[in-house]
């Protein structure tokens, strides 16, 4: 095993990576950008290295800052996490010639799979079902060859992935302005302007595969995530196993996502993506060559450490997993806490954050990067923590998950709590029959917050109650003539000593 990886990424995920590399003994090395220099990631660390400039372009996207910190510090292994670096065939290829591990598929699989168009051609020769559709495509074709394929339409960006680039097209007359809108899109965000057009599924799902490949020829498949509950293409709550998906197309699908992976010669943990129609009809979406944001409803269901599992392949071991040994118990749900403002249309909450304070109890988990004085930077995804939780059943991880987004609090900036609540509780979510479109009927209304005394009271009452067994009993709100719901008298008696604790 490694004796010491370096993480070339930061925030949450830095964080979770570490505390399994803790687990076993590893030493951790963190990198950060100058904005990054008191994150989470690079207190939690036994080294950390500073790698530039706030723009990801010149720090985290910088993959001879990262080959240069990983040298300095001495590391056996660099892991990508996900984001950044964790698909760049060049942070792979420098590795090697580092003569440094890289965590994750060697450099053929990643290409394939980066590359939507070859990927959808590898996947067919292996026969592994695909949505019909093109290849790449000019302008200058692309209304006959949608027509072809048939409307409605997906345009897709050949090297996209995230949602980025994606446009849905309903009428022949539409078709070229969307291409372009497309077009420029996957040029910004990918450096590659090349489009191609799918059949559109409608009313899919959303249903993704987590694989695990060794050096061996060993391939596992560990069950199933439910991840339709997104917005702007991207995934906001998962769940895991995905409620409406008997064991028979359950199982093919696994079967379906180990024989890719063992077509194109995969390594480490990666995850198949479907889309899964009425009829559990569903089709190859793309292979994400690394660890999904969402994998953690996948170990909760499973008992299993799929950070270790990386590790523990990278280092050379043969896969400590058999399929006939895999079992799922019970259900787990992810929620993904946002920097973002409702009142805004979501857009970014970057900040100072004030005060903050975790939900616990039975089933909780929360994988986070932040803390109480912490920058939220402007210049990276505005994903705070991934509260994550398990019940022996759906219904119980539904009502532990509202219970715990109830006393998540983040104060100084917005989050997306409210629209994360208002989704567990909607009707399609808790009878499970719901789809990609689930957000258009799910009522949502912003509501104005609390003032910033008042969520402070909150904070330390919350944060009171808790130590004296009192969680629950306790709430803070101002009312009409100003004053609080709670004995002040009592809580400002406490206030200096709580201070003390907090920092």
């Amino acid at each position: 095993m490694f004796k010491k990886i370096l993480i070339a990424n930061r925030g949450e995920i830095a964080c979770r990576i570490i505390r399994t590399c803790r687990d076993l003994g590893i030493r951790t090395v963190a990198v950060y950008s100058d904005v990054d220099r008191t994150a989470l990631h690079v207190l939690l660390a036994d080294e950390a290295y500073p790698i530039g400039p706030a723009p990801s372009i010149h720090s985290y996207l910088n993959v001879d800052a990262i080959i240069g910190a990983a040298k300095a510090a001495r590391v056996d292994a660099i892991h990508p996490g996900y984001g950044f670096l964790s698909e760049n065939p060049h942070l792979v290829d420098a590795c090697d010639k580092a003569g440094i591990v890289f965590v994750g598929p060697p450099v053929g699989a990643m290409q394939v799979m980066g590359e939507k168009t070859l990927a959808r051609k590898t996947m067919q020769r292996a026969n592994v079902p695909v949505v019909p559709g093109t290849e790449a495509v000019l302008e200058s074709e692309v209304a006959a060859r949608a027509a072809a394929v048939g409307f409605p339409v997906m345009l897709k960006a050949a090297s996209g992935g995230g949602g980025k680039g994606m446009r849905v097209v309903h009428r022949a007359e539409d078709v070229v302005s969307a291409f372009q809108a497309a077009q420029r899109t996957a040029l910004s965000s990918f450096g590659d302007e090349r489009i191609y057009i799918e059949r559109y599924v409608k009313n899919p799902r959303h249903v993704e595969i987590q694989v695990l490949a060794d050096h061996f020829g060993n391939a596992v498949y560990v069950f199933e995530r439910e991840c339709s509950v997104q917005r702007r293409h991207q995934k906001i709550i998962e769940e895991a196993p995905a409620t409406r998906l008997s064991d028979e197309t359950r199982h093919a699908m696994g079967r379906i996502a180990v024989s890719a992976a063992l077509a194109i010669g995969y390594r480490n943990a990666g995850t198949c993506e479907f889309l899964v129609d009425d009829e559990e009809e569903f089709f190859f979406l793309e292979m994400n060559t690394r660890l999904q944001v969402e994998h953690p409803v996948t170990e909760l269901i499973t008992g299993t450490d799929l950070v270790a599992e990386q590790l523990h392949i990278a280092a050379g071991e043969p896969l400590r997993l058999r399929q006939e040994d895999l079992r799922h118990n019970g259900h787990a749900i992810e929620c993904r806490i946002c920097a973002e403002d409702p009142e805004k249309n979501f857009l970014p909450s970057p900040g100072v954050i004030q005060s903050y304070r975790i939900p616990e109890g039975p089933g909780v988990r929360v994988d986070g990067g932040a803390y109480a004085g912490a920058l939220v930077p402007q210049y990276y995804d505005p994903l705070i923590a991934k509260l994550v939780v398990w019940g022996p059943t759906r219904q119980v991880a539904i009502a532990r998950t509202l219970r715990a987004l109830s006393e998540f609090h983040v104060g100084g900036i917005r989050t997306n709590i409210p629209l994360l609540t208002a989704v567990l509780k909607s009707e399609p979510f808790v009878s499970g029959h719901y789809d990609t479109g689930v957000l258009d009927s799910v009522p949502f209304q912003v509501k104005p917050e609390l003032s910033e005394s008042a969520q402070q009271q909150s904070s330390w009452v919350a944060a009171l109650s808790f130590d004296e067994g009192l969680a629950g009993n306790a709430h803070v709100e101002e009312t009409a003539d100003g004053h609080n719901e709670i004995n002040l008298w009592r809580t400002l008696g406490r206030r200096a000593a709580l201070d003390r604790r907090m920092g």
